[in-house]
């Protein structure tokens, strides 16, 4: 199940509107449609604490693996990291068109291909020119 598919599902459960939603978690009602339409999800784990908190869930329901991974892209590497990261997943999900491995192995995989592009990101900050990093952290 997506996280599309969890937020209207607990918010129909709850039978509340999507504003009723927006206003508890201090988002826009936009935002909240965004992530019921469009595939999108929150870009900080707070907010998913405080969605479980609303809908009386644990967060780990609502934070999959593929958000887990992409919050982390965010929040460690910017909007770039999280598109790059975004990138490699559809890639990756791009090679299981075939359906050649089980679920279990799709999860191994992508599991893997998750941490190590969370790994080479680290490894390159260490090369990056501590000028850039400093002005980086200044915007």
């Amino acid at each position: 199940m997506t996280f599309a598919e969890k937020i209207k599902k607990l918010r129909a459960e709850k039978n509340l509107k999507q504003s009723d939603i927006a206003k508890l978690a201090g988002v826009t009602t936009r935002t909240v449609a965004g992530w019921e339409s469009q595939g999108r999800f929150p870009r900080k784990r707070e907010l998913y604490q405080t969605l479980a908190d609303i809908f009386g869930c644990d967060v780990t329901y609502l934070m999959g693996s593929e958000e887990s991974f992409l919050t982390s892209a965010n929040e460690e590497y910017g909007s770039r990291g999280a598109k790059q990261a975004q990138l490699i997943l559809d890639q990756a999900y791009a090679m299981f068109a075939g359906g050649e491995l089980s679920e279990a192995d799709k999860v191994a995989f992508m599991d893997q291909i998750q941490e190590m592009y969370l790994d080479s990101k680290k490894k390159a900050k260490k090369f990056t020119r501590k000028d850039y990093l400093e002005k980086k952290t200044e915007e």
